[in-house]
C-alpha cells in the first residue's frame, strides 16, 4: 500500500494548485509512490478544485472553521497517513506534526525565518524578498520545505534549495525561478519524508532526522 498523502492548498478563485497537481503528476511513475488521496481547498471553484477534477482526484471544499476538531475531521475523511501543505494559507492545528509539512517560497534559514510568518505567504514572500535584493542584503532565494507546527512557518527545516538572484529581478521573476525550483524538488522530498527518510518526534526539533549524504539543510 502506498501512503496516503492528502494535499491542502488554497489557490486562487481563478487558479493556483500548481504544487498539488506537480505531486499528483509525480506519484504516476514518477520520483513520489504516494496515494494523493484529495486535495483540500478553501476556494469551492477555484484553481484547486478545477486541478482535481481534470486529475481525478477526490475535492474537499475547507471554508472552516480552521480549528483542530474541523482539521481533524477532513483528514480523517480520507483517512490519510500524511498531510502536505501546498500553498495553503491557514493555520494548521490539531495535525500531527510528525506528520504534516509544509513547502514555503523562500529560505526560512534567512536573518531568524525573516521570509515567513502570518504576514508572508504568496507574493507577499516574493515581494520581501525583492526588498532585500534591492537592499543588497540577499543573493538568493529558493524553496523551504519544513514539518508544520501550530505557529507559521516555525517547524523544523528539513529541505532548502537556494537559487541565485540577479540585481533587478521583479517579484514575479523571483516567483518563477522559485517555482520551478519547487516543482524540481518538492515530489522527491515529500518521498523520503512519507517513506521515514526524513523524520522527527514531533515535539522536539533536535529529533530531526535526515541522511547523513543529505546536502541541502541550512547551515
Amino acid at each position: 500500500m502506498k501512503p496516503k498523502t492528502i494535499v491542502f492548498a488554497t489557490g486562487t478563485k481563478d487558479g493556483g494548485g500548481s504544487g498539488a497537481e506537480n505531486l499528483v503528476e509525480h506519484s504516476h511513475g514518477g520520483d513520489l509512490d504516494a496515494d494523493i488521496v484529495a486535495f483540500v481547498s478553501n476556494h469551492p471553484q477555484g484553481g484547486v478544485a478545477k486541478k482535481a477534477k481534470r486529475l481525478g482526484i477526490p475535492f474537499e471544499y475547507f471554508p472552516g472553521p480552521f480549528d483542530a476538531e474541523h482539521y481533524q475531521s477532513v483528514v480523517a475523511k480520507y483517512d490519510a497517513e500524511w498531510i502536505a501543505a501546498s500553498g495553503w494559507l491557514k493555520l494548521i492545528r490539531g495535525l500531527d506534526p510528525a506528520r504534516t509539512f509544509n513547502i514555503h517560497p523562500a529560505l526560512l534559514s534567512f536573518d531568524n525565518g525573516r521570509f515567513g510568518g502570518s504576514k508572508l505567504y504568496g507574493h507577499h514572500v516574493h515581494e520581501a524578498v525583492k526588498l532585500a535584493l534591492d537592499a543588497g542584503e540577499i543573493i538568493q532565494s529558493g524553496p523551504t520545505m519544513h514539518f508544520a507546527t501550530e505557529e507559521f512557518d516555525r517547524g523544523p527545516i528539513f529541505f532548502e534549495y537556494p537559487v541565485s538572484l540577479t540585481s533587478g529581478m521583479s517579484a514575479d521573476e523571483i516567483a518563477d525561478v522559485v517555482n520551478k525550483t519547487e516543482h524540481r524538488w518538492q515530489p522527491r522530498i515529500t518521498n523520503m519524508v512519507i517513506h521515514g527518510k526524513i523524520a522527527w518526534d514531533g515535539v522536539d526539533p533536535k529529533s530531526l532526522r535526515v541522511p547523513p549524504s543529505y546536502t541541502f539543510l541550512p547551515k
